[in-house]
């Protein structure tokens, strides 16, 4: 069973940069699919970004493109978000996910992490 453990959130000012890490353990993602997704209180579950097995392949979300960063470490099973220009509607928890198959460009994740929090000031 994969287990996935997100770390590297925190408190940052608007305009800062933090970097996210997913840890996979219970099993190799090497040919997993994995994206991160964030939700805000009140809100529901948005898609940040995701990566193919490979890396080759990326997707962003509109409200990201340009600012974050999505790379994966397969020979250290792990999975980063690096995001620059931080601006306050970006707070949120974020959780990275994994799946083995995609019927749909968002669609097919199976394991989830429990999400690290990240809180951009103004």
């Amino acid at each position: 069973q994969v287990q996935l453990v997100e770390s590297g959130g925190g408190l940052v000012q608007a305009g800062g940069s933090l970097r996210l890490s997913c840890a996979a353990s219970g099993g190799s993602v090497r040919s997993y699919g994995m994206g991160w997704f964030r939700q805000a209180p009140g809100k529901e579950r948005e898609f940040v970004a995701s990566i193919s097995w490979s890396g080759t392949s990326r997707s962003y979300a509109d409200s990201v493109k340009g600012r974050f960063t999505i790379s994966r470490d397969n020979a250290e099973n792990t999975m980063y978000l690096q995001m620059n220009s931080l601006k306050p509607e970006d707070t949120a928890v974020y959780v990275c996910a994994a799946r083995q198959i995609a019927p749909s460009p968002l669609g097919g994740f199976r394991y989830w992490g429990q999400g690290t929090q990240v809180t951009v000031s103004s």
